[in-house]
């Protein structure tokens, strides 16, 4: 069970209800009681234009409610928006950076990396225009940068700009991105589903506090996609129709002339829907106990496709106070209002961590589909192993560490802290049966070390929502929260989110994306040594101690390691590989009904 996965080869999985290691695969096809490798198809240019393949449906259980991505944290709002809107390039399933709307990759070897490493130049592909038939030019990938950094815009993916200090267009073809100090890694502002551009002429109204009030460009935004919006009901269905000015569209792409997204329900009905009922072509996100996915593959009508890439589900700590009623609940105030419990103390989080067994966890929710991890960077080469004890549960040990802390039963056994009072906490996660399984048993061995908890559950489309003071991961109103970060490759996003100045707090209306407002001064140097660093070896020793402090100060607690997992219908071809490192609909043009 303790064995690392090796990123990066394509391997072959069959879905067991048994736990074991997970073997090397950045996608993996798990196929009805034989083991088949995951289809390498590819579509032709045909005679025909786009949009001739009827209709094609996607099962999002997780509803999205914005397709403005820049709204939000929530993983299920940047796919909805990324059949719209596209990134100047995207990450591959083997972190390959793919070009999107940009003609080719900037790199130190074709001069469009300064040898400095101070700046960044892109060159964007000619003749592409929006849905509404207008250029696509450089102006707009400056006003997608002046928008998320826009004072008050409370823009949820803010980290892809940290340390950049201006964009200009250079042309109407050229984007030069400068850093304020040499940067290693420059392809976070503008690559990934996550950080898109968006037409400056529908948003030039919506910068800074008006953007939340923008509801008609956030839920129909114009795009450069293959796809574009008809019928948007939040929290329930999205309908798109194929987009006539896509620059493949004369070539046959995209194949489906509709897409609707089908929200609601959980996990488990949305595979039922595509294995078995056969209603959906694909369904997203099958966070679903192995014995019950097994016999839905079994079925036969359809594949179960798993990719490794860096997603944990983890424990948030919360690092600011979301009781203190003389402020907002969870607002950092630049560190004047910490938790009473959790800040600066590891010798608790760590007893808690102690606690459980992470094999169990493992076993009960993902099977093959997941392994026990102890950092916030699960990837090889860079896992550490610093922090290790997690990998073996030690209900004693925990034990002697709050009772070394002082913190004694109580008459009902639950510990007492001396000014926070009986240690129970409220836990809240989304509601999903793998989720509730980790709260049962994870509050069954907390007892068995005098911690309580009130256990919370959240609908999804609320939990990974947006809004201010809304029951969400970024309002933080409890103790503690689970779920499961989608970090991008190389790292830098991911770590970004731990610096101290990306802490969502009211003074810089709520944006950013460090959710669980840790803050280290000693991280923060770290991480900027890192944006710094060329030699791979060196940013691998970064990352692990970077993960380190994270985990060491006790705002996360790791627990498993977690594949990607979704459901494909026989019938659909040229995804080719899931994605686990970005949107799963990255290459949804190349899909097609066979």
């Amino acid at each position: 069970m303790n064995k690392r996965k090796l990123v990066g080869t394509l391997a072959v999985l069959v879905m067991v209800v048994a736990a074991c290691s997970p073997t090397g695969t950045t996608g993996t096809t798990v196929a009805p009681a034989t083991t088949t490798t995951a289809g390498q198809t590819t579509t032709t240019a045909g005679s025909e234009p786009g949009g001739q393949g009827g209709p094609l449906t996607l099962i999002m259980w997780q509803a999205p409610d914005t397709l403005n991505n820049y709204l939000s944290s929530g993983t299920k709002d940047t796919m909805a928006a990324s059949l719209i809107i596209e990134p100047l390039a995207n990450f591959g399933p083997e972190t390959e950076i793919v070009p999107r709307l940009a003609a080719e990759v900037p790199t130190l070897e074709n001069g469009g990396h300064a040898a400095d490493l101070m700046s960044v130049t892109w060159t964007l592909k000619e003749g592409v225009v929006w849905s509404d038939g207008t250029p696509f030019t450089a102006e707009d990938v400056v006003f997608t940068y002046e928008y998320c950094t826009a004072e008050g815009s409370g823009c949820a993916q803010s980290g892809a700009f940290l340390g950049v200090a201006t964009v200009e267009a250079v042309s109407d073809t050229e984007v030069k991105i400068t850093f304020e100090s040499p940067t290693a890694f420059p392809y976070l502002p503008f690559v990934g589903s996550t950080s898109p551009i968006i037409q400056k002429a529908q948003f030039e109204n919506c910068l800074g506090a008006a953007a939340a009030g923008c509801t008609e460009q956030n839920f129909a935004p114009i795009g450069t996609g293959p796809f574009k919006v008809s019928n948007f009901a939040v929290g329930d269905t999205v309908q798109y129709e194929a987009n006539d000015m896509y620059r493949d569209f004369d070539s046959g792409k995209p194949f489906f002339g509709t897409v609707t997204i089908l929200g609601g329900g959980d996990a488990e009905a949305a595979a039922r829907r595509t294995l078995v009922l056969k209603e959906a072509d694909y369904s997203w996100n099958l966070q679903v106990p192995p014995d019950i996915l097994r016999p839905m593959v079994d079925a036969g009508n359809g594949t179960l496709q798993v990719a490794f890439a860096g997603n944990i589900e983890h424990i948030n700590l919360n690092q600011s106070n979301p009781r203190n009623p003389a402020n907002a609940p969870s607002d950092y105030m630049d560190g004047a209002n910490p938790h009473p419990v959790f800040f600066d103390n590891f010798e608790f989080v760590k007893a808690l961590s102690m606690a459980l067994d992470r094999d169990i966890l493992t076993e009960r929710g993902y099977g093959v589909a997941g392994a026990p991890t102890c950092n916030v960077w699960p990837s090889p080469p860079a896992v550490s192993t610093t922090h290790d004890f997690c990998l073996t549960q030690d209900i004693a040990g925990a034990n002697a560490i709050l009772d070394g802390l002082g913190y004694m039963p109580g008459a009902d056994g639950i510990r007492v802290h001396p000014e926070f009072g009986p240690l129970v906490f409220t836990y809240n996660t989304s509601e999903n049966a793998v989720r509730q399984t980790f709260q049962d048993l994870i509050g069954a061995w907390w007892k068995e070390i005098g911690i309580g908890t009130t256990m919370r559950n959240t609908p999804a489309t609320v939990y990974f929502g947006g809004g201010i003071a809304a029951d969400n991961i970024t309002s933080f109103l409890g103790d503690m929260q689970m779920y499961t970060f989608v970090p991008l490759p190389g790292g830098q996003s991911h770590f970004a989110g731990y610096t101290t100045s990306e802490i969502p707090q009211s003074s810089n209306g709520w944006a950013g994306a460090n959710l669980v407002r840790y803050s280290n001064a000693e991280y923060d140097a770290l991480y900027d040594e890192l944006s710094e660093t060329t030699d791979q070896n060196a940013r691998n020793e970064l990352i692990k101690q970077l993960s380190d402090l994270v985990v060491g100060d006790g705002a996360v607690i790791p627990l498993v390691w977690r594949a990607s997992a979704s459901a494909f219908s026989n019938e659909i071809q040229g995804w080719n590989v899931l994605n686990g490192w970005d949107s799963e609909f990255w290459n949804i043009a190349d899909w097609f009904r066979e």
